[in-house]
């Protein structure tokens, strides 16, 4: 179970501020609790269910079915499991980690992630069986979070797993951010990019979505298995070009981009009998995560919930929003709580360890050294930073000093993109666990 104690690291235990920063971490994710926001959402009043106002008879349908993708799919379905009930018929939860108790009715798959494995091949099967047995006469509760995409793969029939693979690897690598490689997903697979909606037709669908990206554009949350597809083969292309990876990628991708139909777009009569929400996403985090820091006595500022770019270029620019604050008191005066919220990538360059909100946190260490009283967190709301246990670090004006008594260089870590072993060498990796959620990254800035 996941308490404040849950994000505790060296320099969070010896704080005189460290409990109360815990507490304001905690905040933050248990505002996108999945079975929270399902259960906010998601209301049943006897055989009728409403969803945003719109109410649905459940009489109406000979089957009710869920369909649960992505890394808080479990606890989404669970709820929706129990608010469903006996008017549950079956379906299908494909998540990244199996944990008790499994709702009933509903078969739990895990897939692989970032990058697709066998396991996302035989989810991306089940899934295309069980929306081969939707007819019209049924109800499809969909509950979409991120992670989906790698963690169920259906590719279309030319391209095999490896293929999806070194494309996925090839991307992950060179710092395109989600929403280009969601693009050339989309266009390379049966379930995204409306694919779930295409194959349910004409039956209701209800699509219940986390948001783990910036803008929650619905395409690119799970490269939008339910949401129409706004962008053409052509824009993958571009991307692939853009990246010079064109002459790396597979020839079957490539011949998919060239040959095979268009994903649906809006407007698309499929989606006439779609309801796509979103129920919970960073802004929702980074609100909670202000109003309990107010109670903690900070003063508080949302800086933005759009961050992109390099994570190493973003630590400087946040650094500078904090000595903004140190030096004018702008935008806030101390005790200080500043909150940004996004999603940074990372051009990976060297043979080390990380992620991209560790190598945030490595990036700031120097800056953040020149600073009186201040602390620069960087926390994936997942749990989970990259292909580590780790969710984030924790950086204080002290970091450096540390490092350099242990005879440690942080530009040497960052030139190998290792900011993992920096951290852990320092106690200052945050290691909650997998968390349940995912609502993207949050950056959290104190001057005390």
């Amino acid at each position: 179970m996941l308490t404040p104690e849950s994000f505790l690291t060296r320099s969070l235990r010896i704080h005189p501020r460290g409990a109360a920063v815990t507490r304001i971490l905690h905040a933050a994710i248990q505002a996108v609790e999945p079975g929270m926001v399902i259960r906010s959402h998601l209301k049943r009043n006897g055989d009728h269910v409403t969803v945003a106002g719109q109410r649905y008879n459940l009489q109406d349908y000979e089957n009710v079915y869920v369909l649960g993708l992505g890394k808080a799919s479990l606890a989404m379905a669970g709820v929706a499991a129990e608010i469903l009930g006996d008017r549950l018929h079956g379906g299908l939860v494909i998540t990244k980690h199996i944990i008790p108790p499994l709702p009933p009715k509903l078969e739990v798959v895990e897939g692989g992630h970032p990058v697709p494995d066998e396991r996302s091949l035989l989810a991306g099967d089940k899934t295309l069986q069980l929306l081969e047995q939707i007819s019209a006469r049924d109800l499809l509760v969909c509950l979409t979070s991120g992670g989906g995409s790698a963690l169920v793969t259906a590719p279309v029939d030319c391209i095999s797993l490896a293929d999806v693979q070194s494309l996925t690897s090839s991307l992950l690598a060179c710092s395109a951010n989600i929403d280009e490689i969601n693009t050339l997903r989309r266009h390379l697979d049966h379930v995204k990019g409306g694919g779930v909606a295409r194959m349910a037709a004409p039956a209701q669908v209800i699509s219940l979505i986390l948001s783990d990206v910036v803008g929650d554009r619905l395409e690119s949350i799970a490269s939008g298995p339910t949401a129409p597809d706004p962008s053409r083969r052509e824009d993958a292309i571009r991307i692939l070009e853009r990246y010079r990876l064109a002459g790396r990628t597979p020839p079957s991708i490539l011949q998919a981009l060239s040959d095979n139909p268009e994903t649906p777009k809006p407007g698309d009569r499929i989606f006439e009998k779609v309801q796509n929400m979103i129920v919970g996403n960073n802004m929702q985090a980074a609100q909670a995560a202000l109003q309990q820091a107010r109670q903690e006595g900070f003063h508080t500022f949302l800086l933005r919930t759009d961050l992109q770019g390099e994570a190493r270029q973003a630590a400087g620019e946040l650094c500078k929003i904090l000595e903004q604050a140190h030096r004018n008191n702008i935008p806030i005066p101390r005790p200080a709580c500043i909150i940004a919220g996004g999603e940074t990538t990372v051009t990976l360059c060297g043979p080390g360890l990380g992620g991209r909100n560790q190598e945030l946190a490595l990036a700031a260490v120097p800056p953040l050294s020149e600073i009186p009283d201040a602390m620069l967190i960087s926390l994936a709301s997942d749990g989970e930073d990259g292909p580590t246990d780790a969710a984030g670090a924790v950086v204080t004006g002290e970091s450096l000093s540390r490092a350099c008594q242990l005879e440690k260089d942080p530009w040497e870590y960052l030139e190998r993109n290792d900011s993992y072993h920096f951290f852990e060498l320092l106690g200052d990796l945050l290691k909650p666990g997998p968390t349940g959620t995912n609502v993207n990254d949050l950056i959290i800035m104190f001057l005390f």
